[in-house]
């Protein structure tokens, strides 16, 4: 976690409301009840004069969006930059958080242990984490993935398919979701063969 000290200073509930969706505000870092003791930089969701009362709402950069009550003592408030202001840390990045799911040919107790060893030393003991594990056979056949519109007319050839995906085992097609307005097909995986004459 990367952070930078930064002069800023709280703005007031009246200050807050001069700012437009433009302006960079610094708010809190803290995300889906993990508290961070930072600031993240953050964008008013839409014009401070729009909000009557209640709470401001800000888009942090992390994507996250917050909730500030500006007169609360209790919260972190809303800072923009000031020279004559004091010090907060700011979260500069953040990490990747990968959800992931390995195929392992031939997969064991043994060769699931080595992969999480390697992956633990390539990016840090503390970094690599399982938080959930589903071991499940796979057969070791493949699919060929097609999209189609999703209201397709009967009868009509297959001009109106794309192929999303070729050559992928089925377990695969589980984590992808098909564009909006289409479905999946899945089929037997079809190896393509080029009768081109060659000379």
């Amino acid at each position: 976690m990367n952070t930078e000290k930064v002069t800023a200073r709280r703005l007031t509930a009246e200050e807050i409301s001069g700012l437009g969706l433009q302006d960079g505000i610094f708010v809190s870092a803290g995300m889906e009840g993990l508290p961070l003791e930072c600031y993240a930089p953050a964008f008013l969701t839409e014009p401070g004069k729009n909000f009557e009362g209640g709470a401001f709402v800000a888009r942090t950069v992390f994507g996250e969006e917050i909730h500030v009550l500006p007169g609360n003592a209790e919260e972190a408030g809303i800072w923009i930059a000031d020279k004559a202001g004091e010090e907060i840390e700011v979260l500069q990045s953040a990490g990747v958080l990968l959800n992931l799911a390995l195929f392992v040919p031939g997969g064991n107790k043994e060769s699931l242990e080595s992969l999480y060893s390697a992956a633990r030393d390539a990016f840090g003991a503390g970094v690599v984490q399982r938080w959930s594990e589903e071991i499940v056979a796979v057969p070791d056949i493949k699919v060929d993935l097609y999209e189609e519109p999703a209201r397709a007319r009967k009868n009509t050839n297959s001009q109106n398919r794309d192929r999303r995906a070729l050559d992928i085992y089925p377990t695969r097609v589980r984590f992808l979701e098909p564009s909006e307005g289409w479905k999946f097909v899945v089929e037997p995986h079809q190896e393509i063969v080029d009768d081109t004459p060659t000379i």
